[in-house]
């Protein structure tokens, strides 16, 4: 029986899943299949609205692939395949419908760096280290990294970071977009928990939208998204949850939300 390296605690609508794969959390091929299994879990929970994604210890949130498996790789005449199966797990993290944070609690290099890009929030504590080093060994991120950091940082940037394979500290991370907060070591999940049950407060009808919108409008034309934005207005216009939004404004109370 595999070892378990993935783990998930849930508690009042906020799941954290924690990458145990001492000593440097890397990314597995075990690593890989449990975080498949474990999101494939999230997607249909009806009781978690928001879900945060980091390392266990604090020395890494993941110090990028297990470099052991990549011999493996180079005789694979099915290489892609496997790469393929990665980038389908970081998709299936990218595309849940639920808000995601994740908590860079240490290094965050190459593999570690593109899973947390998959996330919509990113919580640095201040000694991280956070890059993409694939080039050193002749190679490049592979794992979404060439798309998702330059839609977040820009190219010019992104660009920089990939051709020098040299990591960026928290703060400079911050200071980039590549990160939205900066706390003290041993602080992340605190800030992270705070900000999750603010979000997890509100509607998972009106949080998932939100998220399409941005998603996938900041992909189309402005006349698209804003075509997106509307249909997506329509429905949650429909759902219980406005009803109970709107009649708790009215009366003066909080709402109670059913996530319906």
């Amino acid at each position: 029986m595999k070892a378990r390296v993935v783990e998930l605690v849930k508690e009042n609508g906020i799941a954290t899943v924690f990458i145990n794969n001492p000593p440097l959390n890397v990314l597995s091929a075990n690593v890989i299949t449990q975080l498949r299994d474990v999101f494939t879990e999230l997607e249909t929970d009806d009781e978690v609205i928001v879900v945060i994604l980091t390392g266990a210890g604090n020395t890494a949130f993941m110090a990028g692939a297990d470099i052991k498996e990549f011999p493996h790789l180079m005789d694979d005449p099915n290489m892609k395949e496997s790469v393929l199966a990665t980038h389908a797990v970081y998709n299936q993290i990218d595309f849940l419908h639920k808000p995601t944070i994740a908590v860079l609690n240490g290094l965050t290099f190459g593999g570690g760096c593109e899973l947390a890009l998959t996330c919509d929030i990113r919580i640095a504590e201040e000694h991280s280290q956070i890059g993409l080093p694939e080039v050193k060994l002749g190679l490049f991120p592979g794992s979404g990294g060439t798309q998702r950091l330059p839609r977040l940082i820009g190219e010019a940037r992104a660009k920089e970071m990939m051709f020098t394979g040299d990591p960026v500290s928290a703060v400079e991370a911050e200071k980039i977009g590549l990160v939205n907060h900066v706390v003290s070591t041993g602080e992340g999940m605190e800030k992270a928990k705070h900000l999750a049950k603010k979000i997890a407060r509100h509607s998972l009808q009106s949080l998932s939208r939100i998220k399409k919108a941005v998603d996938e409008g900041g992909e189309e034309h402005l006349s698209a998204g804003i075509e997106l934005e509307a249909s997506l207005f329509e429905e949650v216009f429909r759902t219980k949850d406005v009803r109970e939004g709107v009649s708790a404004f009215i009366e003066k109370r909080k709402p109670s939300f059913q996530h319906r």
